[in-house]
């Protein structure tokens, strides 16, 4: 194993959900900055970035979406409270954005990897991330690639649903390498999932079609922060060679 190996090996040994952390331990704001920059490095589908964080770190605004979090200890002892959330209905304006970048590097002569890229985001992602409102376009995009499915392998996730699932991996990947990086930094955090969304998205003034991907809470662990030993299923359960 080489340093980089066992660097990230003891990260990831030593990340824990944490219940409660220490409001006396000096807590260092720029340890989140950098972790929220790396968070945006991370893979997600087809480079669209469909995702916001919201730092919320003033006292009265903490203590307002502490009350959302349903007065989790999580949430209530941490220094700051960061709010990831979903933004499917951006794809067309992201897309357009990824395009144009690529195009700038474009040469002048273009080859077929170039068309390829202009198509996946002129053509193949419209036709993927479009949705009515009760999704008839979807079920026909379900029908047609089942269809097709019987003579060649092909995606079968095209519903709005099916996407909508998509971008909240994109997040939660996004989630991971923030945590991952305040542990690099010597702080802790912990992903929650009780909390009341609506009230969270109104808190936030997002739009209906923005989504609550998960509330990370950050700071020092207390011990007592640590709820019992770590417990996984056997290796043998879950890893498999094939």
């Amino acid at each position: 194993m080489n340093t980089k190996a066992e660097i990230f090996n003891e990260i990831v040994e030593e990340r824990r959900s944490i219940r409660i952390y220490d409001a006396q331990f000096p807590f260092d704001e720029s340890a989140v900055t950098r972790s929220l920059e790396r968070a945006l490095l991370s893979p997600n589908s087809s480079n669209l970035q469909l995702w916001e964080f919201y730092r919320v770190k003033t006292k009265s605004k903490k203590e307002e979406l502490v009350t959302y979090c349903l007065g989790q200890k999580s949430a209530k002892t941490a220094n700051e409270l960061i709010v990831i959330v979903t933004r499917k209905d951006k794809w067309k304006k992201h897309a357009n954005f990824i395009l144009k970048e690529a195009m700038n590097d474009f040469p002048d002569k273009l080859e077929k990897k170039h068309h390829l890229i202009m198509n996946y985001y002129k053509k193949l992602i419209p036709a993927l991330y479009y949705s009515d409102v009760a999704d008839i376009s979807g079920k026909l995009k379900k029908i047609a690639a089942d269809f097709s499915g019987t003579f060649k392998p092909i995606p079968r996730e095209v519903t709005a649903t099916d996407v909508r699932i998509v971008v909240h991996k994109s997040a939660a990947l996004a989630a991971q390498t923030f945590m991952l990086s305040m542990k690099a930094e010597g702080y802790d955090s912990c992903p929650m999932e009780g909390y009341d969304s609506e009230r969270v998205k109104k808190f936030l003034k997002l739009p209906k079609a923005a989504e609550i991907n998960m509330i990370i809470s950050v700071g020092k662990a207390k011990p007592e922060g640590i709820y019992g030993k770590r417990v996984r299923v056997p290796k043998n359960e879950v890893l498999f060679e094939i």
